[in-house]
């Protein structure tokens, strides 16, 4: 069967449904593509795009010819979930699940759950949240489905989809969690600056801190006559050319709550680009009723900042920026230098990723497998993310990701036995030399060494293959095909650059094969 479909992704599924309704192998479906592949990239040429179009359903139909049936297998699924990480995105996933009637292992690696908001007091809307982590936190305690870890360790993973297996060191012993899902919400940590004094000065610290500091009532704060905001700081640059998100909102949350305490205290945000979307927007303008001053910086001009004294003759912290508006350079004199610092990648995203087999973006937080199709999912099956380790978010969408997860992994342990793919990688061992490239490119550890007649040869696990055909390129011999892409099948497709007439004649030797 050839599909040429218009909305291929959604079509394509539910042929294969009909075909394996019908009794017939879904294997025989082909796809030819001439919405994404075509339509869409020649929206302006028409005449060339139907052109186009008929070259691809040529290339589909000759392909079709070399289609086989695959067979595909079912695995039983394990009833537990494994959530990685007890901040509010761990924690929230962990509850909706066990709320479910699904088992839960939640391993943390502190002695106590809440991760990074346990140093936030309040959301710029107003959300108690040292209260709403407390109670969530209580939540999961009593929930007699979850079983935490904390001072945890993942020493290895191992398994597939519906059947992992990982090797935990908690509180000085081993354990071994047997699940059919997993869920990563590790978080994310604060970057470290090294630039403005930070950590050379006492005057100088982050929002993190000034938030806290705040919270506290701590009087170096609560008392200061004038405090600078510099933000964007460690982020959007050659090291970290991403935003962080959550920076401005933060600023200008710490900046209305220094205003109600002091409603003459001098405060001034230094930004690139004031990024407080949706509704926040209503709260930036507050903040400039209320008399914040924003003044706005180039990059290649960045504030400088000197330690020095003000009029009074007590120390500050003196910080130079150019006004865009005045035209001129202003001095301001500090109090308090308050810090933008970045949001970075947890220091254990790079080990969890290796364990797991999942993949990481260019910023090195881990990396969806679709954007709009599977945003909270892995190209690993059976494994989920959720939270600040996917990318800087705030509270609110923390938690509704964190649903997300809980739902997706829900849908798989709620299942008896998931469907392993049939176009899967096989070794031709008569042609396999033992050279262990396969291996080597393999970064599912579906391919190993076994004992044969012909000697030591490579093998595939079908159950972990995935199917990418990185394998297929690194073999010097040609020892492995991958079904359903054989190379018949693609260098029939080149061969295909012949006249439309010739569709029907390869239609009817594929109907007459069928």
């Amino acid at each position: 069967m050839v599909i040429a479909a218009c909305s291929p992704r959604t079509l394509e599924a539910l042929f294969r449904d009909t075909m394996r309704e019908a009794g017939l192998n879904q294997y025989f479906c082909d796809m030819a593509n001439i919405r994404e592949q075509c339509s869409w990239v020649h929206s302006k040429q028409k005449k060339e795009a139907t052109e186009k179009a008929k070259d691809i359903i040529r290339m589909s139909v000759a392909r079709a010819g070399h289609l086989e049936p695959l067979q595909e297998f079912d695995l039983p699924v394990n009833k537990t979930t494994l959530v990685v990480g007890g901040g509010i995105a761990g924690m929230t996933s962990a509850l909706s699940i066990a709320n479910q009637g699904y088992p839960v292992h939640l391993v943390e690696k502190e002695k106590q759950l809440g991760g990074m908001a346990r140093r936030i007091n309040t959301t710029l809307e107003g959300m108690d949240v040292q209260t709403y982590v407390d109670q969530l936190i209580q939540s999961v305690y009593k929930n007699p489905l979850i079983h935490i870890s904390h001072e945890a360790v993942i020493k290895s993973v191992s398994g597939y989809i519906g059947n992992f297996e990982t090797i935990v060191e908690t509180e000085g012993r081993t354990r071994e969690i047997q699940h059919g899902a997993t869920i990563i919400a590790i978080g994310a940590d604060v970057y470290q600056p090294t630039e403005y004094l930070y950590g050379e000065n006492d005057r100088v610290i982050t929002h993190l801190e000034l938030g806290e500091k705040i919270a506290g009532r701590d009087d170096t704060v609560t008392q200061a006559e004038s405090l600078v905001m510099i933000q964007c700081v460690g982020c959007r640059n050659e090291d970290r050319d991403y935003c962080s998100r959550v920076c401005c909102s933060h600023a200008i949350k710490n900046a209305l709550h220094l205003k109600e305490l002091d409603p003459d205290m001098t405060i001034y945000i230094l930004f690139r680009d004031m990024r407080t979307y949706g509704l926040k927007e209503d709260y930036y303008r507050e903040a400039a009723d209320k008399g914040v001053n924003f003044i706005q910086f180039e990059p290649e001009n960045a504030p400088e900042v000197a330690e020095g004294t003000n009029e009074a003759g007590n120390p500050c912290i003196k910080v130079t920026v150019s006004d865009p508006i005045l035209g001129g350079r202003l001095e301001l004199d500090a109090d308090i230098l308050s810090l933008a610092a970045a949001v970075v990648p947890s220091e254990r995203t790079k080990a969890i990723a290796g364990l797991f087999k999942v993949t990481l973006n260019p910023d090195g937080f881990f990396k969806e497998a679709h954007v709009k199709l599977r945003p909270v999912e892995f190209a690993t099956d059976g494994v989920f993310l959720c939270g600040m380790a996917h990318y800087p978010k705030h509270i609110e969408e923390t938690i509704n990701q964190a649903y997300g997860a809980a739902g997706r992994a829900v849908a798989l342990v709620s299942r008896d036995t998931v469907v392993a793919s049939g176009a899967v990688c096989e070794v031709k061992e008569h042609d396999c030399v033992s050279c262990g490239a396969c291996i080597t490119a393999c970064t599912y550890d579906a391919i190993e060494f076994r004992d044969t007649d012909k000697g030591l040869k490579a093998w595939v696990n079908p159950v972990l293959c995935k199917g990418d055909g990185l394998c297929c390129t690194k073999c010097p011999t040609n020892a492995i095909a991958l079904k359903h892409f054989t190379d018949e099948a693609i260098l029939s497709q080149i061969d295909a650059a012949g006249t439309f007439e010739e569709i029907q004649r390869q239609l009817d030797e594929v109907f007459e094969k069928v």
